[in-house]
C-alpha cells in the first residue's frame, strides 16, 4: 500500500515537473518572439526613419527648386517621393502639401517683386519717354534750319530708344504716352516701319478698298506699337538681304488685315506655343518669365491685345519663316475726311487686274478696245464693197477679214493696229522711271536737304521777278510726334 502510495506521488511529481518544464518552454518561446518582433518592429521605425529623412532631404534639395523652376519652365520635370511604398499616407500627404506651399510662396514673393519691379520701371519709363519727346522735337527744329543728314540719323536712333521706352511702359501696364487723331492705317503701317532697324527692307502692299481707311484715334498709337514689335522681330530674325512683306487688306466682315511675313529661321513647336500664348492677351505677364535677356516683343502685343481689342495670330509663312496676321475689327475703324491729304508716302491701293488680263499672266498689258464705228456712219465713211478677183471682197474687208456686208447696211470695221516706234519702249521706261514709288526715310531726308538747300540759295540771291510756286517734297512718315 506504501509503494503504491509512493509510485503516486511519484508520478504527479513528474507530470508536475513536466508541466513546470513546457510553461517554462512556452514562456522562453513567447519572450523569444516577443524580442524578435520589437527587434524588427525597431527596424522597420528605423528604415521608415531614414526614409522619412531622405524624402525631407530630397524635399528640401530638389522638389521645392524643381517646383519653383516649373513655374517659369513648365516643361522642367517636377520628382516625386523616392519611396512611396515606405512613406505612410498622412507623411507623403505632408509632403505634397508642402511642395503646395512653397509653390504658392514663391508665386507671391514673385508676383510682389514684379509689382514693385513694374511699379519702377513705369515711373522711369515715363520720364526717359518725356525726355525723349523733347529731343525729337528739338531735332525737328534742328532739321529745318540745318541740312546735315546726320541729324535724320540722330533722329532715327532717338525714334528707336522711343520706341523701346514705350514696349517697356505697355510692358509695365502704362499709357503708351503718346495721343494722335483718327489717322490712315496705311499711315499707322508706315509710321510703324520707320521705327524699325532695317526699315528699308520692308515692302508694304496696299490692297485696301477704300483709301482713306482710318483707325480711330484711341487705337491709332497701341497700333503702331504692336506692328512696330511684329516688323521688330520679322527683320531681326531674317537674313538682311531678304526682303520683309507687309500686306494691308480689309477683310469680309467690314475690318482690316495686316499680314506680316519673313524668309527667317522660324520657330519650334515649344517657341510657337509659347509665342501664340503670350499673343492671345493673359491677364499677367511676369517680367522673370520673359527670359535673361528678356524677350518682349510678343509679351507687348499680348498687353495690347488685351487692352484695346484687336487680335494676332502667328503661324508658318509660304516665305520659309513665319506670318504675323494682325486683325483690326471694325469697331476700331473709321473713314478720315476728304479735306486731310494723306501722306506722299503712303503707296496707292492696287486694284485687281481685269479677268483677260488676269488670264493672260502678270506680265501680259490689258488689251486694248477695238475701235468701233458708228452704227449710223457718215455717207463719205461708208465704203461700197468692190468685188476682188474671183468673187472674194474687197481692199476694204481684206484688211478686216471679214466679207462684203449687203448693200445699204453700215459698214463696222476694225483699225489696223499702228506699228510701235522705236522710241515707244524708251519712252515708257522713263515714265516708269519717273513714276513716284515708296519713298525711303533717305530718300525724302535727301529731297527735305535739297529743298532747304534752295530755299538758302534763293534768300541768298539777288531779287528776280516772282515765278509760280513749285510743290516741295514732303518727308511725312505718317508717324505724329
Amino acid at each position: 500500500m506504501v509503494a503504491w502510495i509512493v509510485a503516486l506521488i511519484a508520478v504527479a511529481v513528474a507530470i508536475w515537473s513536466a508541466t513546470r518544464t513546457y510553461q517554462a518552454r512556452r514562456e522562453a518561446y513567447g519572450a523569444s518572439a516577443r524580442v524578435e518582433l520589437t527587434e524588427r518592429q525597431a527596424k522597420a521605425a528605423e528604415a521608415r526613419t531614414l526614409a522619412l529623412t531622405e524624402e525631407i532631404r530630397q524635399l528640401a534639395r530638389k522638389r521645392i527648386p524643381a517646383a519653383a523652376t516649373a513655374l517659369s519652365h513648365r516643361s522642367a520635370p517636377v520628382p516625386g517621393l523616392r519611396e512611396a511604398s515606405g512613406i505612410e499616407g498622412d507623411a507623403a500627404r505632408l509632403l505634397t502639401e508642402a511642395v503646395q506651399a512653397a509653390r504658392t510662396a514663391v508665386l507671391e514673393e514673385r508676383g510682389r517683386v514684379d509689382a514693385a519691379a513694374r511699379s519702377a520701371m513705369r515711373g522711369t519709363s515715363a520720364k526717359i519717354q518725356s525726355l525723349l519727346n523733347q529731343s525729337q522735337h528739338l531735332l525737328h527744329e534742328l532739321q529745318h534750319e540745318y541740312d546735315d543728314p546726320r541729324i535724320l540719323q540722330l533722329d532715327f536712333r532717338n525714334e528707336l530708344a522711343l520706341r523701346r521706352t514705350q514696349a517697356t511702359a505697355v510692358l509695365c501696364d502704362a499709357w503708351p504716352g503718346l495721343a494722335r487723331q483718327n489717322s490712315s492705317l496705311v499711315e499707322v503701317v508706315l509710321g510703324a516701319q520707320s521705327r524699325v532697324p532695317g526699315y528699308e527692307r520692308i515692302k508694304v502692299a496696299n490692297h485696301l478698298r477704300q483709301e482713306r481707311l482710318a483707325l480711330v484715334a484711341r487705337a491709332a498709337e497701341p497700333l503702331a506699337i504692336a506692328l512696330a514689335e511684329l516688323l521688330a522681330n520679322a527683320t531681326a530674325y531674317s537674313h538682311p538681304d531678304t526682303e520683309v512683306p507687309v500686306t494691308v487688306q480689309q477683310t469680309a466682315g467690314r475690318g482690316a488685315l495686316i499680314l506680316v511675313d519673313d524668309a527667317g529661321i522660324g520657330m519650334d513647336d515649344d517657341a510657337l506655343e509659347r509665342a501664340r500664348t503670350l499673343l492671345a492677351g493673359p491677364s499677367e505677364v511676369l517680367l522673370t518669365e520673359l527670359g535673361d535677356p528678356p524677350q518682349t516683343g510678343f509679351a507687348v502685343v499680348g498687353r495690347l491685345i488685351a487692352r484695346y481689342g484687336f487680335s494676332c495670330h502667328i503661324e508658318s509663312s509660304p516665305y520659309g519663316g513665319m506670318r504675323a496676321m494682325l486683325r483690326i475689327p471694325a469697331h476700331l475703324l473709321t473713314v478720315i475726311d476728304d479735306d486731310r491729304t494723306l501722306s506722299v508716302l503712303a503707296p496707292k491701293p492696287v486694284r485687281a487686274l481685269p479677268t483677260e488680263a488676269a488670264d493672260a499672266g502678270p506680265g501680259a498689258a490689258a488689251p486694248a478696245p477695238e475701235a468701233v464705228e458708228p452704227a449710223a456712219p457718215a455717207p463719205e465713211a461708208v465704203e461700197p464693197a468692190v468685188p476682188g478677183p474671183a468673187g472674194t471682197a474687197g481692199a476694204s474687208d481684206s484688211a478686216s477679214g471679214g466679207a462684203a456686208p449687203p448693200a445699204g447696211l453700215p459698214t463696222r470695221r476694225r483699225r489696223s493696229r499702228r506699228a510701235a516706234s522705236p522710241e515707244a519702249p524708251a519712252d515708257r521706261r522713263r515714265t516708269a522711271e519717273e513714276e513716284p514709288g515708296l519713298r525711303t526715310p533717305e530718300r525724302a531726308g535727301a529731297a527735305w536737304a535739297a529743298l532747304q538747300q534752295g530755299t538758302l540759295s534763293g534768300r541768298n540771291a539777288p531779287a528776280t521777278p516772282p515765278q509760280a510756286p513749285q510743290e516741295s517734297p514732303s518727308d511725312d512718315q505718317g508717324d505724329e510726334t
